[in-house]
């Protein structure tokens, strides 16, 4: 079958790779009809992570059930399924308490708990960015969905962006009528100021440097804040008379770099700290690492980026990080997109073959101007 694969850094190629199987009872095969290139994708692509060469990239996956295991019961051949990227046991402790994104049982790699598709340090499987996925412990991972072709480029976003944006709130504590500011106009954080404005938040700030990304967030009925015409603080303190905002959401990691270029990944989380109220909350969705030889500065190589905890601490406010469960939400996002109640498929930008990818990364990589969120259709 054909796959995207990783060569290196900024190098990738479209090339076959043996074909995708069952290979336990539990197992399902699913025929891949949209992948898509996450921004946490750009992590491995740029050579940020300790990804091996010759990985099949793609966690973002939906499809058509083509073949299950002999102890697959719920699942059937031709269902058409998301599949979360969080692969998880559903029996572990981790699991059964709802926390998917931390599986005890499908993760060899000593010391981590939690596995993933075609990703650095999350075990051994290949990813969707192909023809075919297998897709372990089936029954209890794939979420299935309408029959047909309707509502393709929304469900495609169950997966991973549009389940994590809602994380992001959640973690944040966010009620009905609070005030939220979102810094990363990127996927996870638009559909995380989508999700916001979902569950009722009043105010809606999306702080971004990249004018087509902040124009996705006006369509989603947010305050855009341009960061590349002043201190995101200072913009959002003057907007909201001084108040600031309740709930703060973290979409952008420890790659956040000022407009110049500049890296510095405490910046987000500074910011958050200032603008968020005291007593208020932050949820942190985007990415950090334990170590990045190629950091900025000592501190950020070894992981810990010297954030402002004096004044956290001192504000009282409260912080909930990591990956999202997608299993918690993943049906209610699909019903309210059924019903049309939500749209997550107003960032998609483009809509390509799997043959593009290479070239698609690449662009993606430059966030040149139009190019926010890249479908691949591998029969295309």
């Amino acid at each position: 079958m054909k796959a995207v694969v990783y060569k290196g850094p900024r190098e990738l190629a479209v090339e076959e790779v043996p074909d995708a199987t069952i290979e336990d009872p539990t197992d399902a095969l699913i025929r891949i009809t949209t992948t898509n290139i996450c921004g946490s994708d750009l992590h491995m692509y740029e050579g940020r992570t300790a990804v091996e060469e010759g990985t099949v990239l793609g966690h973002e996956n939906m499809g058509i059930v083509e073949d299950v295991g002999s102890a697959v019961g719920r699942v059937k051949k031709g269902d058409r399924v998301s599949v979360p990227f969080n692969i998880a046991c559903g029996t572990c402790r981790s699991c059964n308490e709802g926390w998917t994104s931390f599986c005890e049982r499908t993760n060899p790699i000593e010391g981590m708990q939690g596995a993933a598709y075609g990703y650095a340090n999350m075990g051994p499987y290949r990813g969707g960015q192909a023809e075919y996925l297998r897709v372990p412990f089936a029954d209890f991972n794939l979420l299935v969905l309408p029959p047909g072709g309707e509502h393709e480029n929304d469900l495609t976003m169950l997966s991973d962006i549009f389940p994590t944006g809602w994380h992001g709130t959640r973690l944040a504590g966010l009620e009905a009528g609070d005030s939220v500011a979102v810094f990363g106009a990127g996927p996870v954080g638009l559909l995380a100021a989508h999700s916001a404005r979902l569950q009722g938040a009043r105010e809606v700030y999306v702080v971004d440097q990249h004018a087509d990304r902040l124009s996705l967030a006006e369509r989603f009925d947010c305050t855009p804040v341009d960061a590349s015409t002043g201190d995101p603080v200072e913009l959002i303190m003057d907007a909201s008379g001084g108040r600031g905002v309740d709930r703060g959401v973290e979409a952008v990691g420890w790659q956040a770099h000022d407009p110049q270029g500049e890296e510095h990944p405490e910046m987000v989380l500074d910011n958050l700290v200032q603008v968020v109220k005291a007593h208020g909350g932050i949820g942190v969705v985007g990415v950090y690492v334990p170590e990045d030889p190629d950091g900025p500065n000592d501190l950020a190589k070894d992981g810990r980026p010297a954030w402002d905890y004096g004044t956290f601490f001192t504000k009282g406010q409260q912080m909930g990080t990591g990956q999202a469960p997608v299993k918690r939400y993943n049906r209610q996002l699909r019903d309210l997109i059924v019903e049309g109640r939500a749209r997550p498929a107003e960032l998609v930008s483009h809509e390509l073959g799997l043959a593009e990818a290479v070239d698609a990364y690449e662009k993606f990589d430059q966030r040149l101007d139009g190019w926010t969120k890249v479908l691949l259709r591998p029969a295309s």
